[in-house]
């Protein structure tokens, strides 16, 4: 595909809705509509919902007097840098070939005194926005459909709504292949440490473990299950509490690699070897995983490829295109490293 077309989608066609007609039937004036679709302060709560509803009734698209930024918008609930790197080279690699700049945004990062980061989005009219582990509202999603801005989930963590295109991973599959390694190792004795329960890909990580010991014929002990933020510290603390059991695990498949990393942590501070004395399994296959002592056998999240895939369905739509599939699943792959043995008891 070539650089996007500047003149694309300039002007108005017939019979599409306009400002001046969503005012009169929402019985406001055109400039609160324009506040409105534009994510601009000073319109009344029960005023911007009534316009907000009238625009997506009737489906309305604003003309392009002026054409988009030449820039892909990623948006981070939580800028996480062991995640972006990789996920924003992705976007980059495909952005430079539409001769495209890319720029972020942090949902809950430093923004303009009076101004949320929606509004900053709008205000940059970027060709496309590309939402990274967000929950996006109704309302927001609204607001750049209103301004013809396209928004593709990455990997989202809760349901990215039916009407948004999404791009993930096979999270369950990952789940099942983690756990029959350790499976095959002997390991009956399996702990998981899971994500929040409110994410997706956490529940279905946990759900592919479930299915991997059920298929096994091996009971899952619920003393054995935890769930906390993808985060050493959590893992830290759970892999303490686990390994403190009268009859600790002989293995945990952990949520991702920085619980593992907690994990690892916690089985030196009880004066355990890994994988000798205790086996651990990671989730992401970030860089570090294969320089820590010992290297982290992990279930790798093509995160570049997934980068790269977001960027590809959100230039298509902003060029007009209907993607061929609203929720793309790229695989997982198992990497076995030095952190994961056949039980020594």
């Amino acid at each position: 595909m070539t650089a996007i077309d500047p003149e694309y989608r300039r002007g108005r066609r017939r019979g599409e809705m306009t400002v001046a007609t969503i005012a009169r039937m929402a019985g406001v004036s055109a400039p609160t509509v324009s506040k409105v679709i534009n994510g601009r302060a000073g319109v009344a709560l029960d005023t911007r919902r009534k316009v907000e509803e009238l625009l997506r009734e009737h489906g309305y698209r604003r003309p392009e007097a002026v054409g988009p930024a030449a820039i892909l918008e990623v948006v981070f609930s939580v800028l996480e840098s062991h995640l972006a790197i990789e996920l924003m080279r992705g976007v980059e690699s495909v952005a430079r070939e539409h001769e495209l700049a890319v720029g972020f945004t942090e949902m809950r990062g430093r923004l303009a005194p009076g101004r949320g980061w929606l509004e900053q989005v709008l205000a940059r009219r970027p060709t496309a926005v590309i939402a990274v582990y967000a929950g996006f509202t109704a309302q927001q999603h609204g607001q750049l459909a209103a301004s013809a801005i396209p928004l593709v989930a990455l990997d989202p963590t809760g349901d990215p709504g039916h009407t948004i295109p999404s791009v993930g991973a096979t999270n369950w599959s990952g789940g099942v292949a983690a756990t029959r390694h350790l499976l095959d190792l002997g390991h009956r004795r399996i702990a998981k440490i899971s994500g929040p329960p409110n994410f997706l890909c956490a529940r279905a990580r946990l759900d592919g473990f479930r299915a991997a010991m059920d298929t096994a014929g091996v009971p899952v002990d619920p003393a054995l299950i935890r769930d906390g933020a993808f985060a050493f510290e959590d893992g830290l603390a759970l892999g303490r509490e686990l390994l403190a059991l009268p009859d600790p695990p002989t293995a945990v498949f952990t949520g991702n690699d920085l619980q593992a990393l907690g994990v690892i942590q916690a089985a030196r501070e009880a004066g355990l070897r890994v994988p000798d004395d205790l086996s651990v399994v990671g989730f992401d296959d970030l860089e570090f995983t294969r320089w820590v002592g010992p290297p982290l056998t992990t279930v790798r999240q093509p995160l570049t490829a997934m980068g790269a895939a977001a960027a590809q369905i959100a230039i298509a739509l902003a060029t007009g295109e209907e993607p061929a599939q609203h929720r793309v699943e790229l695989a997982t792959t198992l990497v076995v490293r030095d952190s994961t043995a056949p039980p020594s008891r």
